[in-house]
């Protein structure tokens, strides 16, 4: 379906500011999204550690896209969701502050139902696959305790 771009992304997911990595949604369809990044090589990257930004943050690139796709899926902003697993995750590289492509993310949702999803991810610069691997999410992360004592 059609594309979304930084308007739309602010305006339906939670993250926000520079926290916000996802520069717009280049395609979906029921199951899938594709997504276009390009914060990785941003100075001002929240994720950064000193002057590197580590491949692991890819993992949440990948949950952003997932966020987007639940949005788009559910014709609503993204509510609340709490990233509980990732499983399979394969890293080809060190660091994404060194990419000078744009990252292209693509989620698949692979199972789920009311209490959760899980789904495959993959994240890619060019043709040079960077990360792969599987985020499952809890919906309704709001109805658990913040101050449990």
């Amino acid at each position: 379906m059609s594309a979304r771009g930084r308007e739309w992304i602010a305006a339906n997911l939670p993250h926000q500011g520079t926290m916000s990595l996802l520069a717009e949604v280049v395609d979906w369809d029921a199951q899938r999204l594709r997504a276009r990044a390009a914060s990785h090589r941003d100075p001002g990257n929240p994720l950064r550690r000193g002057a590197e930004l580590p491949i692991a943050c890819a993992i949440e690139y990948g949950a952003q896209a997932v966020a987007a796709h639940g949005a788009l899926v559910s014709e609503a902003p993204s509510g609340a969701g709490f990233l509980a697993s990732v499983r399979s995750v394969a890293f080809h590289g060190t660091r994404l502050d060194d990419v000078r492509e744009d990252l292209d993310i693509e989620v698949e949702q692979i199972g789920g139902g009311a209490g959760g999803l899980l789904y495959r991810f993959a994240i890619r610069a060019g043709a040079r696959m960077l990360v792969e691997g599987r985020l499952a999410i809890v919906l309704g992360a709001a109805r658990f305790p913040r101050d449990a004592a």
